[in-house]
């Protein structure tokens, strides 16, 4: 069995899922029975049958689900080889549905997170009819728990990096083909935050891995995310300083604010920026008075670090670093920290994969480790290559889905503006290729970093912020207007592009509540404007 990229087949959608019905199955029988044969490095751990509609209740240390609603599906439990000489390896799992579609889908990982991501094989690429994959990495851990690297466990980073991915996509497909008996038609991967990340490192170093990604708010700039979080965490920390300002503030003083100066810029006054890009947002009309209670103004000092929160991050030398926070999201700074979580993340970077030194603190931070650490770019983690030709060329064409929060707290949107452009620039001064055949992003108003972290209150924003992305309450609908993987399924198999996508916001992000309102999602550079009519309607704006 042959472990690399399925073959390319000019198949429409409607006959791939002809082809799928008919002769492609499973069943309780064959997941009982089934045996893996000649694929190097992987073991069978596990082959457990799910009947339609049994409960499914899974949990790790990084993700669970507890669903009784889903298809049958056997769910096939791996243990895949990562470095035979170190005796590393992966845990990795293959859900496969009874009613497949012809397709595979890899799902991505958040953060440090060592698990497979149970909660989307059972939430997206099963109930769609996707073969699913997902592995934990290499190691177990929670999101944002990074000692697993440490002292010096280069070979476990490397797996986080991109080997535990890339060798699980291989044994996944060689597995979905023996069990169904019949070759994979597509192979596609979504993921967000990390899962971006891995979906863009794949196709850098290995571009026929799949047919299309999509990837939400991509941390593939690591080596200066992490950087850049600290930085973040300076203008605002320590709680004792006259620049720290409090939850209470970001809720209740600036964001009503920002909102005051922005919110209509857009045509329409429902606190979300379409475009925050459009807000000059200038907080110095916050100024304490004199007398004034400072809990409900900002002193000189706030307004300054204000300033720089909201600002790109640039090094003495001018040396671009990172994007800024956008305004339009001040409600998402939990006890007044910027980038939550304010810490643990971006530290254990520093102490484990990087400088392998525990005793590190915030306040050792200096410009110096953002030169080192792109010097050893821990394994290999960045995912910056702007070069997908190989990728997106024929005969392979292949294709790319992106999207970002504008209120993004986490990893500042301007970073994907900025992997988007440079792809841009290289495309246009390196191939024959338009950008806008292979790659489409997508700027979400409102969206927080809508990944796959825990849960938060103010997890997903006053935002569209569901349409069929990993770790979001279910889309409105599984047509390609709403969700994003079955959009990147039309583009791929049928040459459709998305335009727009439309999003859709429930009460409490809860689809058991009822639908607050819909909105499209434009492909940059365009933005949503509002033309008129119901504000409740996606039918009611267009993009300009």
């Amino acid at each position: 069995m042959m472990l690399g990229a399925a073959p390319l087949l000019a198949i429409s959608v409607n006959a791939v899922l002809a082809i799928a019905a008919t002769t492609a199955r499973g069943s309780q029988a064959s997941c009982a029975h089934f045996s893996p044969r000649d694929i190097p490095g992987v073991s069978l751990t596990a082959a457990t049958y799910f009947p339609a509609n049994a409960r499914v209740d899974i949990t790790n240390i990084f993700s669970s689900i507890n669903a009784s609603d889903l298809p049958a599906f056997c769910r096939v439990e791996l243990v895949v080889v990562t470095n035979a000489t170190a005796g590393s390896f992966a845990n990795t799992e293959v859900w496969l549905p009874d009613d497949w579609n012809g397709r595979i889908v890899t799902i991505g990982n958040g953060g440090f997170g060592g698990g497979v991501t149970v909660s989307d094989l059972g939430g997206i690429a099963v109930p769609q009819g996707f073969a699913g994959v997902s592995t934990n990495t290499g190691h177990n851990s929670t999101a944002v728990d990074g000692s697993w690297a440490g002292p010096h466990n280069d070979n476990a980073i490397v797996d986080w990096g991109w080997r535990a991915v890339h060798l699980s996509v291989l044994a996944g497909k060689a597995i979905t083909e023996q069990y169904y008996r019949q070759a994979i038609h597509r192979s596609y991967y979504i993921g967000c935050s990390t899962g971006g990340r891995q979906g863009l490192k794949e196709i850098q170093m290995f571009p026929e891995s799949f047919d299309g990604i999509v990837i939400g708010s991509p941390a593939n700039w690591m080596t200066h995310l992490q950087p850049w979080s600290i930085h973040m965490n300076l203008n605002v920390l320590p709680p004792t300083s006259s620049h720290f300002m409090t939850q209470n503030m970001w809720v209740n003083v600036i964001g009503p604010e920002v909102m005051r100066q922005c919110d209509t810029l857009d045509g329409l006054k429902d606190g979300i920026i379409n475009d925050p890009r459009a807000c000059s947002f200038r907080p110095e009309t916050l100024t304490c008075r004199p007398g004034q209670n400072t809990s409900t103004c900002l002193t000189a000092d706030q307004i300054s670090a204000l300033h720089r929160i909201y600002a790109d991050y640039y090094e003495a030398d001018q040396t671009y670093i990172f994007g800024g926070y956008y305004p339009g999201g001040e409600d998402a700074f939990p006890e007044g920290l910027v980038g939550s979580p304010p810490f643990a993340l971006p530290a254990d970077w520093f102490r484990f994969f990087l400088l392998n030194d525990t005793q590190w603190t915030m306040e050792d931070y200096n410009a110096t480790d953002i030169v080192l650490g792109d010097e050893i770019n821990p394994g290999q983690s960045n995912a910056i290559d702007p070069n997908l030709t190989a990728f997106a060329a024929a005969p392979h064409n292949g294709k790319v889905l992106h999207y970002v929060g504008w209120a993004d707290q986490l990893i500042s949107p301007g970073n994907s503006l900025h992997y988007y452009e440079t792809v841009h620039e290289f495309t246009l001064g390196n191939s024959t290729l338009d950008i806008d055949d292979f790659y489409r992003l997508f700027l979400v108003p409102g969206m927080n970093h809508w990944c796959v972290l825990p849960a938060h209150p103010w997890r997903g924003g006053n935002a569209a912020n569901a349409f069929g992305g990993v770790s979001q309450p279910r889309p409105l609908s599984l047509d390609p207007q709403h969700n994003v993987l079955a959009a990147m399924v039309r583009w791929v198999e049928d040459g459709i592009a998305p335009s727009t996508i439309t999003g859709v916001k429930y009460h409490g992000d809860n689809p058991a509540s009822g639908v607050a309102f819909t909105r499209p999602l434009c492909k940059y550079p365009s933005t949503v404007r509002f033309k008129g009519g119901n504000p409740d309607s996606a039918d009611s704006f267009d993009c300009a």
